[in-house]
């Protein structure tokens, strides 16, 4: 084909209607050309090799000066067809140098606040889509079941409902007002579905669903973000009852295409097609390996190079044929039409970057959600550090007492540990290995010191270390060719630094003590076998505490982790998740009082490793409801969190006692606050199937609402709860609401003790 014709092809023009375009592009396509569209790979690689002889339709991880190059390379091609840009903006655009890295996902589900995150993913779009990027991979809908898996930083906690509502949000923040948009990305739900029900917490091992329990709780809220429109779904690692994901036949045709029409692009996640020829060994080689991947549904596949070659050898063979490519194309080129980059590749734009990457707007949103995610969790009063005003420097003004604060741990002033995973010097890509500028990260020392009163002190050790690494003993690489991650080795507690720690916290007012995880614990393929603080920090807090100065105990953790004895003797307990570049100067504000505390869990703390499950709502039936030797509850329960008020319920009523299956049920609650501060809670409404013709959870949210009640004021409350939502899954598989009584339970926690109960009635 020549320029001249090229340029009178159809399927270049945009007057045509996009199925139109797509007919006329498949039909000039070879059947390499369309196995190339298929492939995404990484960037990081031989570009020439990818975009001139496989004919990749998509990269990831790509650098920008190699996304420069690949755009040029692309437009040489016979066919110019433009890359799909992929990359991990899961809580910010997190591999772009001096973008807005926002708490990870769990700390943005501490917040409650659907419209939060969606404006989070909304910046991440414009962000994102100036830098060249297409499609992130994101939102992860994984419901935390073990929190020794390495990927609980990634999920929005352990209740499927809360996971759809901020799903959803960062669907709509991200796709924006529809692809046509310049600032709208592709989100892509993951990991579909049920790859977080792990053996041990190991990741990406078996997960022992039956279909059962998939509809009862990992489907939901794909189905929820299916229904706002999320134009890509990508799949789990793990075999689930035998058969990969990849290939599973019941769950991408029959559910996901066939009951639920979804209509969108499937991605497969990194390697899964090689990985059961060299991994699960459910495939003899690639050629088999490629048919059953593309006969099960799977559009983009990500980072199997030897895919090409396999797919090519399948249509040799008859184990596919051209059409069956043909279908995934089309919904690959689809997305290509409808983005508009047959007319606008969507390049890098250096005036966007250089106005909206960072932008000083997009760093007050991260500090807003950063003071949100924080969650206290307990304090014996001696939280705030001061009554909240501040003077005009933004300080916060003292009791005219001079104080010194003593700000210790190995984590005090990490700033890079801060971010957490996907954030940069995580890992994940090569141009980053100092991560992001410091000058953009405020640490919890630099909090401190910014938020202090003028004539406070602060002074910093590190009183200990978290780790050193090891190789490891299996070698550097995977079989696929991927880098092992090294074995962490616990740091020895180090004498002189934990002296230097107790001398300052000696002479302090008070010690705020920052212990927790770093990224070396965190993400694919790095799950614990434990969930105890590691190194010397035990050891820091038990002597800190020992020492008698009021602490404060600072979780800079990406999960919950189980704390020491000790900690039950600090004056105050924070988890900040991993909050980000602003999260520092959030937890100053929090300490001082210039901020109320508002977040609440989205998800339960162990108070040992082998408590786990921890999840609240389990099934019910066992035998007891303890270990012979520990209580089975949780040291803190789904939903909670405190004020510095206190705040009583009161007066649950519902507006009728029985309702249809089709009608709504209307709850008030009042919401007093009987303290001196103003009060950030989150109404939360729970509902109980009493009895019900198959085993099922005792109690399940339903409903939430945030509100802020002033000091001696009370509140009324309306939540509102569909009757069709009281459904269980029943011994055929089908959803459905039973009739019979319910229990409506309201409250500021999951904790049965903390709830109000109302009963009424479903009928037909």
């Amino acid at each position: 084909m020549t320029a001249t014709d090229l340029d009178t092809a159809p399927y270049l023009d945009p007057a045509r209607s996009i199925a139109e375009r797509i007919g006329d592009l498949i039909s000039r396509m070879s059947v390499e050309q369309k196995v190339g569209q298929m492939m995404q790979l990484d960037a990081r690689e031989d570009l020439e090799e990818q975009v001139l002889d496989r004919h990749v339709g998509s990269v990831l991880h790509a650098s920008p000066r190699r996304l420069a190059r690949a755009h040029e390379l692309v437009a040489g091609t016979p066919l110019r067809i433009p890359l799909l840009v992929a990359e991990d903006c899961i809580h910010g655009h997190s591999f772009f140098e001096g973008a807005t890295v926002f708490p990870t996902q769990l700390g943005m589900a501490a917040t409650w606040d659907d419209g939060l995150v969606e404006r989070v993913a909304r910046v991440t779009a414009v962000e994102a889509t100036a830098t060249g990027i297409h499609w992130t991979f994101s939102p992860v809908l994984c419901i935390a079941r073990d929190l020794r898996w390495g990927r609980i930083d990634e999920t929005f906690g352990e209740d499927p409902f809360l996971i759809g509502e901020l799903g959803s949000a960062m669907v709509r923040g991200y796709q924006g007002r529809g692809l046509d948009d310049r600032t709208a990305v592709l989100a892509s739900a993951k990991h579909f579905a049920g790859y977080s029900e792990t053996q041990g917490g190991r990741d990406a091992s078996e997960a022992d669903l039956s279909r059962r329990k998939l509809r009862s709780w990992f489907l939901p809220p794909f189905e929820r973000v299916a229904r706002e429109g999320c134009r890509t779904f990508m799949l789990g690692y793990q075999t689930t009852d035998g058969v990969p994901i990849t290939v599973n036949e019941w769950l991408l045709s029959e559910v996901l295409r066939g009951e639920w029409g979804y209509d969108g692009t499937l991605v497969t996640d990194w390697d899964n097609v090689g990985r059961m020829v060299w991994e699960q060994n459910v495939q003899p080689d690639y050629a088999h390996a490629a048919a059953a991947a593309v006969k099960a549904g799977n559009d983009v596949i990500m980072v199997t190079p030897r895919f090409f070659e396999g797919a090519l050898e399948a249509v040799d063979r008859g184990l596919l044929t051209e059409s069956d490519l043909d279908r995934a194309v089309a919904r690959i080129l689809r997305l290509k039409f409808e983005l508009g980059l047959f007319e606008d590749p969507r390049a890098p734009d250096a005036d966007r970057i250089a106005v909206v990457v960072g932008a000083p707007e997009h760093a007050a949103l991260n500090l807003e959600v950063a003071r949100r995610s924080l969650v206290l969790l307990r304090n014996d009063g001696l939280l705030p550090l001061t009554d909240g005003a501040t003077a005009p420097t933004g300080r916060a003004v003292g009791d005219g007492t001079p104080r010194r604060v003593a700000v210790l741990g190995p984590l005090a002033d990490d700033a890079q540990a801060q971010l957490g995973d996907w954030a940069g010097s995580s890992g994940q890509v090569d141009w980053m290995p100092d991560g992001h500028p410091r000058a953009m990260i405020r640490t919890v020392l630099d909090g401190l010191r910014a938020t202090v009163p003028a004539d406070w002190s602060v002074d910093h050790a590190r009183g200990a270390e978290i780790l050193t690494l090891e190789p490891d003993p299996e070698g550097d690489r995977f079989p696929d060719g991927q880098p092992r991650w090294p074995v962490v080795v616990p740091a020895p507690v180090d004498e002189d630094q934990l002296a230097a720690a107790v001398e300052a916290a000696a002479a302090s007012d008070v010690a705020v003590v920052v212990v927790g995880d770093r990224i070396e614990l965190i993400g694919e393929a790095r799950s614990t076998a434990t969930l105890e603080l590691i190194g010397g920090q035990i050891a820091l807090l038990d002597a800190v505490v020992a020492t008698g100065t009021p602490t404060v105990v600072v979780l800079l953790a990406s999960k919950p982790l189980v704390l020491p004895p000790s900690v039950d003797r600090a004056a105050a307990l924070v988890w900040a998740a991993n909050p980000g570049m602003q999260g520092g100067q959030a937890l100053g504000e929090l300490l001082l009082g210039i901020v109320e505390p508002a977040g609440r869990l989205p998800i339960s703390f162990a108070r040992h490793v082998g408590q786990q499950p921890t999840y609240y709502n389990q099934i019910r039936g066992q035998h007891g409801n303890r270990y012979a030797d520990l209580t089975q509850t949780p040291a803190f329960p789904f939903g909670h969190g405190l004020s510095y008020t206190e705040v009583v319920y009161e007066d649950l009523r519902l507006d009728a006692d029985a309702y249809s299956i089709h009608e709504t049920v209307r709850a008030r609650v009042t919401v007093r606050n009987v303290g001196e501060r103003p009060a950030h809670e989150v109404v939360q409404l729970y509902v109980r199937d009493v009895v019900s013709s198959v085993s099922w959870a005792d109690r399940e949210l339903k409903a939430y609402r945030r509100v802020v009640v002033p000091p001696g004021s009370a509140e009324t409350v309306e939540l509102t709860l569909p009757v069709e939502a009281c459904s269980v899954v029943d011994a055929a598989g089908n959803r459905v609401v039973e009739p019979g009584v319910f229990e409506v339970l309201v409250g500021p926690s999951s904790q049965p003790e903390a709830l109000l109960a109302a009963r009424f009635e479903a009928r037909p």
